[in-house]
């Protein structure tokens, strides 16, 4: 019986990679923002890698451009990947539902351990969310496309029924709840205060143990967000995007490609420009589910995936370029390795910023972080790019492949280039 195989790198569709690896950049600078650094505004902290105007500047420009807008892209990926694993599969005659089911199960359990690393984990959730996509992909690509924009815009319909009908925030409520109560028995934080100087002192144990009670707190925030349709409303529009073989297509999809970068930049910038207003000014306002906070999720409903996809548009011309290919082509080592990167990270972010390592929480701004999220990434860049020149995966990808054909697959190159 045929089985299901490891796409080889002649097979890989190189242009994923790049917009891969210009994810792995957006995300790790939102993470800096939203975990990593321990950066809060309202503190009023001050140290000398604080700059007080520019990064309140800075954070507003991080709203507008960044919030939101990579891990959407990153979703968008991950629906076009699952959908060229069943399209190889189909063109061979063969069933892709085991393996692409035991993918997801093995991504589930490296995502659990990541989560035991940073509990700002988006793997898991993935993972989770990718068993949903699968009976979704017996719809048309219209019929996908069209959903997955309902989903996209659903949280606003979830925002305004949530501030009428309380009820309808027990998940969320349940999880913050129990949340409080494993951190206060394994930690004894039990406020931001307590947290920011916890993060300062604690050694690695009780980071580990902190990020158990992390794991409630995160998928509270998820559920109040309303993360999942989200989420899996941009795993359907890839999905139908790589079904329907529409990169490969470009020449023809242009007309497309000009539209969804023309609404996304009329729409989604003003709508983006609000957002950040919204998220600088009143976020309490949206976590008490008040009338601003409807306003925000109008505008990021409005602003955040149009913005996304007009910078995927970008890129999908620019790489028809001579000279933007040669650019952009360098992103792609970092998104070949995705998982690994991005696992690098979230180490070299507690490194730095808990106590446990360098102890850096609270005392670099978004200016300085956004600064020192570029040079990770470059660095990434060169270890990717001299890494993929021996091996042909990263070694999580390796791990993760291995797991899911059930076989050792090689790891090092035979010849180097």
């Amino acid at each position: 019986m045929q089985t299901l195989t490891p796409v080889q790198t002649n097979e890989r569709e190189i242009f994923m990679d790049v917009l891969r690896g210009f994810a792995i950049l957006g995300i790790f600078i939102a993470n800096l923002g939203a975990g990593f650094s321990g950066y809060n505004e309202s503190a009023h902290l001050t140290g000398s890698f604080l700059l007080d105007g520019w990064d309140h500047k800075m954070t507003f420009l991080h709203h507008m451009f960044i919030e939101g807008k990579f891990y959407s892209i990153f979703s968008l990926l991950f629906g076009w990947g699952i959908a060229l694993q069943f399209k190889r599969a189909a063109a061979k005659d063969i069933n892709a539902l085991p393996t692409v089911k035991r993918r997801l199960m093995f991504m589930l359990l490296l995502g659990a351990v990541h989560l035991m690393i940073w509990s700002g984990d988006i793997v898991f959730f993935y993972a989770l969310l990718g068993f949903l996509l699968l009976p979704f992909r017996k719809f048309s690509n219209k019929t996908l496309v069209i959903t997955g924009i309902c989903l996209v815009l659903l949280p606003i319909a979830l925002y305004a029924a949530k501030s009428y009908w309380q009820w309808m925030n027990t998940p969320a409520g349940i999880l913050f709840q129990t949340g409080q109560k494993v951190d206060t028995f394994l930690t004894g934080v039990s406020s931001e205060e307590s947290y920011r100087e916890f993060a300062k002192h604690a050694n690695w144990w009780d980071i580990f143990k902190g990020n158990i009670a992390g794991f409630f707190y995160r998928y509270g925030y998820l559920f109040f967000v309303s993360r999942i349709p989200k989420v899996l409303g941009m795993f359907l529009i890839g999905y139908a995007l790589g079904r329907s073989d529409f990169y490969k297509n470009i020449a023809q999809n242009k007309k497309i490609i000009y539209w969804v970068i023309g609404i996304g930049l009329v729409i989604g910038l003003p709508a983006n420009f609000y957002l950040a207003r919204y998220m600088t000014y009143f976020m309490d306002d949206y976590f008490n589910l008040k009338t601003k906070g409807l306003y925000q999720t109008i505008a990021y409903a409005l602003g955040v995936a149009p913005l996304a996809m007009a910078y995927v548009g970008l890129f999908m011309l620019s790489f028809q370029t001579t000279v933007g290919k040669k650019i952009l082509s360098i992103l792609a080592p970092v998104g070949k390795m995705a998982f690994s990167n991005y696992l690098m990270q979230s180490l070299i972010g507690n490194f730095v910023f808990l106590g446990a390592g360098l102890g850096y929480t609270g005392q670099i701004g978004p200016v300085y972080y956004t600064l020192f999220g570029i040079l990770v990434f470059i660095m990434q860049i060169i270890i990717s790019t001299a890494w993929l020149n021996y091996f042909n995966y990263g070694p999580v990808e390796w791990i993760w492949r291995s797991a899911t054909y059930k076989k050792w697959q090689p790891f090092r190159k035979t010849q180097t280039i």
